[in-house]
């Protein structure tokens, strides 16, 4: 106990109500998503071919982000545990590998965003007339990648320990840096010049490197001397294969995930343009109802993971059914709302009688989609955290590929329902990975998994 005193002080909190810790996340995930929206909109009035750029530039950072999760995801497991078990040592351990680990990848991701844009957007096939802008965008937000690295290592560690309204705060601060930086770089202001669709992208570097810089002292303040280079001596080795066992496999999900999306917008570009324009609206009523369950997901992970490092497995499995309700009660109300007021709120982006008549019949199918993604969301985290992560993710690429790509080609195009075959069969897959995972978690075998090796 000595030692683990002498490395540094964890603050942890006894706090397990998931409620009280998914609001903070769900109004940064809520920022993200408008943020990301403001940007574009408010450089498409000063160029509208900045819009384009900006949409095929985020293409490959949204896959950037993914390269980052894989470090974030499994150190805020790994931690959580760690607390759990009161393991002070090992927590401050991966503390500073995780970092290290992510700041070696941000580093790497920034040289090969600035250095090969060029030959990446060449692949994807960005139109000449937007292709300068494009790279040039690139280059100054590849730049800052390696803040956005830091900076999210930072969140997982806050989160660990259940401080999710000190990351919403810094997250408010930075995303009101980020427009108002947009409105003076943008458009210019007095000695400013006018920057364009540059001055988006150093608005998102310069507000990124301030919340590093915030979060990396509130850290010191909250944690003290936690994060040493004396932790690398020895060179926890362990600690990093831990790190790769968890994150790889929740990376490669997600990565399959997206390319899985890719697909079906593939398929779904086969159909007439008002149902490509459909699909986007109805993503966008959809992400209303995922980003609240992404949220309380994120939360029960958090949780569970500290739990379980207690050794405590019945809490665990309260907590988690408890979620669980929350989570299907909340996506169906929503989801049955956005159905009964289909029109109206389709009305408020466009007027196409083709896209209203055919959304309403969207917005029916979506009620079973997202009540088996709100099972999935919680008890995929909760698989995780237990340390159960093969299952879950085979599960999810298998489901994602046979049966939402697989089977919305299949009842899309060959069988010619359009998107709502599309929509069936996501819904089906949502609905069979549910199943799976509630038989998964009634097995039990979660409840004898542990991450941590116990000295």
């Amino acid at each position: 106990m000595a030692e683990d005193k002498e490395a540094g002080r964890v603050k942890i909190r006894g706090q397990n109500n998931i409620l009280a810790l998914t609001w903070p996340i769900f109004i940064e995930l809520l920022l993200q998503m408008m943020v990301g929206n403001a940007d574009q909109i408010m450089v498409g009035w000063h160029d509208p071919n900045g819009v384009g750029a900006i949409g095929n530039a985020n293409q490959i950072t949204n896959l950037v982000l993914l390269v980052f999760s894989v470090v974030c995801t499994a150190a805020m497991i790994l931690i959580s545990q760690y607390l759990g078990a009161r393991d002070t040592r090992r927590v401050n351990q991966t503390y500073t590998a995780s970092l290290l680990m992510n700041l070696v990848f941000g580093v790497v991701v920034s040289l090969v965003l600035i250095f090969l844009c060029p030959v990446i957007f060449r692949l994807m096939g960005v139109h000449q007339e937007i292709f300068e802008e494009t790279c040039l965008y690139m280059r100054i937000i590849g730049g800052g990648m390696v803040f956005q690295s830091v900076y999210l290592t930072f969140t997982a560690f806050f989160r660990s320990s259940q401080m999710m309204k000190e990351t919403m705060a810094i997250s408010v601060g930075m995303n009101c840096l980020n427009i108002g930086g947009n409105y003076i770089l943008i458009n210019g202001l007095g000695p400013i010049p006018a920057l364009g669709i540059a001055g988006a992208a150093l608005s998102s570097d310069i507000s990124r490197f301030v919340g590093v810089v915030v979060i990396a002292i509130l850290f010191r303040k909250k944690f003290g001397p936690a994060l040493s280079l004396r932790h690398l001596r020895p060179f926890p080795w362990d600690q990093f294969r831990r790190l790769l066992a968890i994150g790889l496999p929740t990376g490669g999900e997600s990565l399959s995930y997206n390319g899985s999306q890719i697909c079906i917008q593939s398929v779904c570009n086969l159909f007439a343009a008002y149902v490509v324009n459909t699909r986007v609206y109805a993503n966008i009523f959809a992400n209303v109802t995922y980003l609240f369950g992404s949220a309380l997901s994120q939360a029960c992970q958090v949780v569970t993971a500290r739990l379980m490092g207690a050794g405590e497995p019945d809490r665990t499995d309260r907590n988690v059914k408890r979620a669980l309700i929350i989570s299907v009660a909340v996506s169906g109300v929503i989801s049955v709302l956005l159905c009964v007021f289909c029109r109206p709120v389709y009305r408020l982006f466009t007027k196409d009688p083709d896209i209203l008549l055919l959304a309403q019949t969207i917005m029916i199918i979506e009620i079973p989609l997202e009540l088996g993604r709100a099972v999935n969301m919680v008890l995929c985290r909760a698989l995780q955290a237990c340390g159960d992560i093969r299952f879950p993710i085979g599960i999810c690429i298998l489901g994602a590929w046979l049966v939402a790509v697989g089977g919305g080609y299949v009842l899309g195009v060959v069988f010619d329902l359009g998107l709502a075959g599309l929509w069936i069969a996501m819904a089906c897959d949502e609905c069979m990975r549910a199943l799976l995972f509630l038989w998964r978690w009634r097995q039990g075998g979660w409840r004898s998994r542990s991450l941590l090796t116990r000295n």
